[in-house]
């Protein structure tokens, strides 16, 4: 998921403030948003599912199970997707779009388990979490625990520690005083 920096939205943040195409603003209308508190299962791994979640705030772990943090999300029916669909075509290429994007990051990480070891998978996920600010550095602005790193790149939180002390001494990155990790050189570079 190179980013644009987009700050996460709070819960209560009205539908148009967030950014959301026009077609998903449309879409995301048509539903009512639920909140989920800190751990709840949304979609069971085997479910045949009929419903589309449009995550407004908090975040989601998807395929694994452990701690997750309150979300928001507006949960939308088959029935409300083939409506809006027949609405706003336009939307189901971006949908379509939406799923290749997620299918072609699995393929990637896949790729990636199979054939770096755990430094390079590290590497590269930090890199794909980095978020270019307007100042021009890079950051991870999202707190990610190592515990989720690990979970993340199927290796221990202590390989993960180790990986990250590392690159720190190497002065790859740095710890900001606000606890964000900020990337001083490009990681795609280590061998």
């Amino acid at each position: 998921m190179p980013k644009s920096i987009r700050t996460a939205p709070h819960a209560d943040t009205p539908l148009d403030e967030l950014n959301l195409s026009p077609a998903l603003l449309a879409l995301a209308k048509r539903a009512t948003p639920r909140r989920y508190r800190k751990g709840v299962i949304l979609i069971q791994e085997g479910e045949i599912g009929d419903t589309l979640y449009i995550v407004l705030a908090g975040r989601i772990k998807v395929f694994s199970i452990g701690p997750v943090e309150p979300t928001t999300c507006v949960v939308i029916t088959r029935s409300t997707l083939l409506e809006h669909i027949a609405q706003f075509p336009e939307f189901a290429f971006e949908l379509l779009s939406k799923v290749i994007t997620r299918a072609r990051t699995a393929t990637r990480d896949a790729r990636n388990m199979a054939l770096m070891d755990s430094y390079g998978r590290l590497v590269a996920l930090i890199e794909e979490l980095a978020v270019t600010l307007p100042d021009g550095t890079r950051r991870l602005v999202h707190r990610v625990t190592h515990a989720e790193i690990a979970s993340r790149i199927g290796c221990s939180r202590e390989m993960v520690s180790r990986v990250m002390k590392d690159l720190e001494d190497r002065g790859f990155i740095e710890v900001a005083e606000d606890g964000s990790t900020i990337i001083k050189d490009r990681l795609n570079t280590l061998g």
